[in-house]
């Protein structure tokens, strides 16, 4: 790494390591380090140490609050405290609707800034915009089940400023292809109103039995088809998205370029990959690669914040 950048030290290091793997009985704390579903949190820690950056970020999920009643945050914290020469640490659980991404989704964001430069940790202020899903995706063109192709014409101007913001330097859609349904999943789609899932609808549109399509499965999650309200933000749209969700409109369930939409990608960040892919297949898909990203306007937000704290730090 440090041929890579050139023996440059750089200012901020940013990432989100998985960090399941704590377990926080302090006569475990080498078993700590030794799991090796935390091997990237102390790689994380590693680097703070090496490179002593002014800044660094870490972004996690909302659970991590919570594991091991707290104990957790408060060891990720102690060890980001003592890395390199010493961090003032702070952590807030951000919205993304918060800062104009139309999606309900909520994030640990833990900020360290190194304790020489004499300033705390702050984040954001919440922006006055709220993106519906109608606002993020009204513009697309109209596809139904199966349909759609690899590179689209806009068939409609923008009608708003996150449109215009998520159009601008694109010409063409990418990504805009529907999944394939049966009948059946789409009989069953009409039957489910937004806000509704498929514990709402009746048996007869039920999930079948892996093997036996002929009887109902008895095996039912709230979250399996859910149709989103239009005119509100999108709940969170998680690495399994493909199949949780309904189009606010239509009986299909959302292409990959309207959820990148939901977590405020650019039109010109075109996505690789097989679309969808199944368990025992490597890689990973489109819709994976979206729902594991961290929402676009978010990180914008928290970077340009973070941009401002430096600078002032910089006058002092």
């Amino acid at each position: 790494m440090d041929a890579l950048l050139n023996n440059h030290i750089p200012d901020v290091i940013i990432g989100g390591p998985p960090c399941q793997g704590f377990s926080l009985a302090n006569k475990q704390r080498n078993k700590i380090k030794d799991d090796p579903r935390n091997k990237l949190f102390y790689q994380f820690v590693k680097f703070i140490d090496w490179y002593n950056p002014k800044a660094f970020v870490m972004e996690n999920v909302k659970g991590l609050l919570s594991m091991k009643k707290g104990k957790v945050i408060e060891t990720i914290i102690e060890e980001f405290s003592n890395a390199g020469s010493g961090y003032a640490v702070n952590y807030s659980i951000l919205m993304a609707s918060d800062y104009g991404v139309p999606q309900m989704r909520e994030r640990v964001i833990i900020i360290g800034l190194r304790k020489d430069l004499g300033i705390s940790p702050s984040f954001p202020q919440k922006t006055d915009t709220r993106i519906t899903v109608d606002d993020a995706i009204s513009d697309l063109p109209v596809i139904h089940a199966s349909e759609g192709i690899e590179i689209q014409d806009y068939t409609l101007p923008p009608q708003n400023s996150y449109q215009r913001l998520m159009r601008e330097n694109s010409s063409k859609v990418y990504n805009h292809i529907a999944m394939k349904h049966t009948p059946r999943i789409i009989e069953r789609f009409k039957a489910i109103k937004p806000g509704e899932n498929l514990l709402d609808v009746w048996d007869t549109h039920g999930a079948v039995k892996r093997g036996a399509p002929r009887e109902k499965s008895e095996t039912k999650f709230s979250q399996n088809n859910l149709r989103v309200w239009g005119d509100r933000p999108a709940p969170t749209i998680a690495a399994s998205f493909q199949s949780n969700f309904i189009h606010p409109h239509l009986d299909r369930n959302f292409t990959a370029r309207e959820a990148a939409r939901l977590q405020s990608f650019p039109d010109t960040f075109i996505f690789e990959g097989m679309r969808t892919k199944m368990s025992w297949e490597k890689g990973l898909s489109q819709y994976q690669q979206i729902g594991n990203a961290v929402p676009v306007l978010l990180a914008y937000h928290i970077a340009t914040h973070l941009i401002k704290i430096l600078n002032y730090a910089n006058e002092v």
